[in-house]
């Protein structure tokens, strides 16, 4: 039987109740209405090895703490990185000259959504083995090892490999009476296989498909999380495969997209897109607003009948899963596209009375001390069919087409309406069946044309979570991790680009 999850012992130790009674306390007795106190601790490692040498291990500290207030209903916040009573005071004193300062500014008051308090709560994430616990020799060993399978292949002239691993840790206390401790880990492992075409001055590059995911170091070493035994031994046949393969026939093709592809569209396309402050133009100089506002909600069609789409912060091993966030609200799961209609956003505290809903909808998130809790995006994901549809299904219904796998690059506008997506493979369907690869593909749409595009998506044993490390919004920048789960899905009639020929080569 395996332990319980704990709070490591060295955070526990931290005078975090007494930080949280000097600050709160410091802050109502400077004039603030309402105050929050947050000590933030996180530890980031990586591990980069070229062709099976060592090229970069780095473990990096930070922790600090954070007072927000709310004085005549304007915001103010002061970070430090002393973590005791005298420096909380002075936090939470600066704070409230920061809100003072700005009240001449603002144009609304600060209204909070009502939350329950939440006291002495503790929240640890599902891991099995800390990955900070294990020796970096260990994880420099097993990379090692993985390069090694893929150099000797013959065709793989380089090999880069990498992991990145985040151990996070939060206390939450404020005014209203909740107090919250968190702990959570997330891995992100990848080798990265190249063939070099020396006499045509060429190369060409195949990726392993392992997502980042909210685990521990069982997800590097082993086969029981991923099958990296039989990803390393397909990889090089199919990258010598891609090498050869004829570039694809720009035009309407019929794709087979699978998660390992469809989730960064997702992110991009209905992930931000449904970030409320960025539908009312609050956020707008990094990445952009969205297509998506409020005058839509409830009446524009997303997408086709079989799109559902929800958003959760409670997911199993999802990178945005949380216990409470960082405004100490309950974390959930809510419908953002429901039958295809467009039925719900991303909210915080704030944003959620501005949008005339009861209860935020746990979306704030803070990546260090020294930056403002601001809305972040859930785990956003596409629901799969209630019925036992598999890949082979989706692809037995096409009879001329591509199935799509592994991201790569892409681009979209600033409103998160027109894009463009690659790929990592690219398999030919003809009558129904994957005969050989294609190269050079990109697909390109509208939003709402591309999911009203959606014929059919899989069942749950086609569904995955795929998601990123470093999604940035804010200014000065912030990044969160987030995961995007979905199923295979088949798409009618999509724009296929030759990118070779877009390039002019």
């Amino acid at each position: 039987m395996t332990a319980p999850r704990t709070v490591d012992a060295d955070f526990l130790a931290l005078p975090r109740q007494s930080l949280a009674d000097a600050a709160l306390t410091a802050a109502l007795h400077a004039g603030a209405s309402y105050a929050d106190l947050r000590i933030h601790a996180i530890t980031t490692e990586t591990v980069q090895l070229r062709d099976g040498a060592l090229e970069n291990a780095v473990v990096d500290d930070e922790i600090g703490l954070a007072v927000r207030v709310i004085v005549d209903g304007t915001w103010g916040f002061a970070s430090h990185a002393e973590l005791s009573p005298d420096a909380a005071v002075e936090t939470a004193r600066r704070a409230v000259r920061v809100a003072t300062t700005l009240a001449a500014l603002n144009a609304e008051r600060i209204e909070l959504a009502p939350e329950p308090v939440y006291r002495d709560m503790t929240w640890v994430s599902d891991y099995r083995i800390d990955p900070f616990a294990v020796p970096v020799a260990e994880k420099i060993a097993v990379l090692e090892d993985y390069s090694g399978r893929l150099l000797a292949s013959d065709g793989v002239d380089h090999v880069s490999a990498w992991l990145h691993a985040a151990k996070e840790q939060t206390f939450y206390a404020d005014t209203f009476g909740s107090s919250i401790t968190q702990q959570r880990v997330r891995v992100l492992p990848n080798l990265d296989a190249v063939t070099v075409d020396a006499a045509a001055g060429t190369f060409e590059t195949m990726r392993t498909l392992a997502p980042p995911t909210g685990r521990g170091w069982e997800a590097v070493a082993g086969d029981q999380v991923w099958n990296w035994s039989g990803e390393l031994a397909a990889l090089p046949a199919l990258l010598a495969e891609k090498v050869k393969a004829p570039s694809v026939v720009a035009g309407p093709t019929d794709l087979v997209i699978d998660p390992s592809n469809l989730w960064l569209t997702i992110h991009e396309s209905i992930g931000h897109a449904t970030e409320y402050d960025r539908a009312i133009g609050y956020e707008a100089a990094y990445a952009g607003t969205s297509f998506a506002t409020p005058d839509k909600l409830g009446r524009m069609a997303y997408g086709s009948a079989v799109m559902n789409v929800t958003a959760d912060r409670t997911v199993e091993h999802g990178l945005a899963t949380i216990g409470f966030d960082d405004e100490g609200v309950r974390a959930q799961s809510w419908d953002l596209v429901r039958d295809g209609l467009f039925v719900g956003y991303q909210l915080d505290r704030v944003f959620a009375p501005r949008l005339g809903v009861a209860r935020s909808n746990g979306c704030s998130y803070a990546d260090s001390a020294h930056h403002v809790p601001i809305q972040r995006m859930a785990n956003v994901s596409l629901q799969p069919s209630p019925d036992d549809v598999s890949t082979e299904d989706l692809i037995a219904r096409v009879s001329d087409g591509i199935y799509i796998v592994g991201d790569k690059s892409w681009s979209i506008d600033m409103q998160r309406y027109n894009f463009q997506f690659t790929g990592q493979r690219f398999f030919r369907i003809r009558d129904g069946r994957l005969d050989g690869q294609v190269r050079d593909v990109a697909y390109q749409a509208t939003t709402t044309d591309f999911w009203g595009a959606m014929e059919a998506v899989g069942g749950q044993s086609t569904w995955r979570l795929g998601g990123a490390f470093n999604c940035g919004k804010a200014q000065p920048g912030q990044v969160a991790a987030v995961s995007h789960g979905c199923p295979s899905a088949l798409f009618r009639g999509i724009a296929v680009l030759n990118t070779r020929e877009e390039g002019g080569r």
